[in-house]
C-alpha cells in the first residue's frame, strides 16, 4: 500500500471515530433536556445541527486538501526559455532578456497558473462530497457483489426504492399501496410517532391535527420518508430493512423480523441538491466500460 493511501486510511479511520465521538456528544446533549422545555430543546437542536455542520466542512476539507496534494502535474508543456545568442564581441555575462522574452514566459506562466487551476477544480469534483460519498458506498456494496440501482429523486425515493427491493424477493407493491398502507399504520399507532415528529418551522411538537394531515401527506403526495418511514415500513412489511451509508456503519431497522428475508437500500446525503436520497441495490453487473 501507497504512502498516499496510508494517509488517507489513517484520516478516514480519524473521521470515523470523530463522528462516533459526535454521536455520543449529541446523545449526552439530547438527554439534557427536560420534557416539555421547547426553548432548551431548539436550542439544543440547533447547536447540535451546528456541531454536524462544521464537522463535515472540517473532514470534507481536510480529505480534499489531502486528495490534492497527491495530484501530479504531469503532461503540461513547459516554456522553453530562449535567451539571447551569445555576443562574442560582449563579455557581458548578463545578457538583458527581450520584451518579446519576457511576454513569453508571462504567457507561459499564466497558461501554467490555468492549467493547474483546472487540475484543481478537477479533483474538487472528482473528490468532492457526491462523489466521494457515492464511490464509498459502490465499494461496501461491491464486497457483497451488489450494486447501486438508481431511482428518481422524486419525493417518492424512499417508497420506491422498497417496491424494488420487493419485486426482487417476489413480494411485488405498488408505489401508492405502500404509501397509503405506511399512512394508515402511523393513524392507528399515533402514540408511537406522534412524540417524535416536529413542526420543521417550528421545531414545535406537531398537534394531532397536524399528526393527521402528516399521514395524510405520506398517503397522498409526494412527502419524502425518512426514519419514521422506515420503521413503519419494515413493521407492515414485517422484514428487516438494511441502510447502507458511506458514513458510518450501515444499520438495520426492524431487527426482530431477522428470519425473513431482508431488504437493503443506500442512503446518499449528497446525492442531490435538494437533500437526502435513498436508493435500491441489484446483483453487481460488470460495466463493459469500465476497465478497472
Amino acid at each position: 500500500m501507497s504512502d498516499n493511501e496510508n494517509s488517507e486510511d489513517v484520516m478516514l479511520q480519524r473521521h470515523k471515530k470523530e463522528r462516533k465521538d459526535l454521536q455520543a456528544q449529541i446523545q449526552i446533549l439530547k438527554k439534557s433536556v427536560g420534557k416539555g422545555d421547547k426553548k432548551k430543546k431548539r436550542e439544543i437542536t440547533e447547536q447540535i445541527a451546528q456541531l454536524e455542520s462544521d464537522l463535515d466542512r472540517r473532514q470534507d476539507e481536510e480529505l480534499n486538501n489531502l486528495k490534492l496534494s497527491q495530484i501530479t502535474l504531469t503532461g503540461l508543456p513547459e516554456e522553453t526559455i530562449i535567451l539571447p545568442e551569445d555576443d562574442n564581441d560582449n563579455d557581458n555575462d548578463n545578457p538583458k532578456i527581450s520584451k518579446a522574452q519576457k511576454r513569453r514566459e508571462k504567457k507561459a506562466l499564466a497558461e501554467r497558473e490555468r492549467n493547474q487551476r483546472i487540475i484543481e477544480a478537477e479533483a474538487l469534483n472528482v473528490f468532492g462530497k457526491r462523489n466521494v460519498e457515492t464511490q464509498t458506498i459502490k465499494k461496501i456494496l461491491g464486497e457483497r457483489d451488489l450494486m447501486i440501482y438508481e431511482v428518481p429523486s422524486d419525493g417518492h425515493c424512499l417508497y420506491n426504492a422498497v417496491t424494488h427491493q420487493l419485486k426482487s424477493i417476489g413480494v411485488p407493491m405498488r408505489l401508492e399501496e405502500l404509501r397509503h398502507k405506511t399512512a394508515e399504520y402511523l393513524r392507528q399507532n399515533i402514540n408511537d410517532f406522534l412524540p417524535f415528529l416536529t413542526n420543521p418551522d417550528s421545531e414545535d411538537a406537531l398537534t394531532e391535527e397536524q399528526y393527521q394531515q402528516y399521514c395524510d401527506n405520506v398517503a397522498t403526495t409526494s412527502a419524502w420518508g425518512g426514519a419514521i418511514e422506515l420503521q413503519v415500513l419494515s413493521r407492515i412489511l414485517s422484514c428487516p430493512i438494511e441502510v447502507v451509508q458511506a458514513v458510518g456503519s450501515s444499520y438495520i431497522v426492524g431487527d426482530e423480523f431477522e428470519s425473513c428475508k431482508k431488504i437493503t437500500l443506500t442512503y446518499h446525503r449528497h446525492m442531490y441538491e435538494l437533500g437526502a436520497h435513498y436508493n435500491s441495490v441489484t446483483k453487481f453487473v460488470r460495466d463493459d466500460n469500465d476497465d478497472s
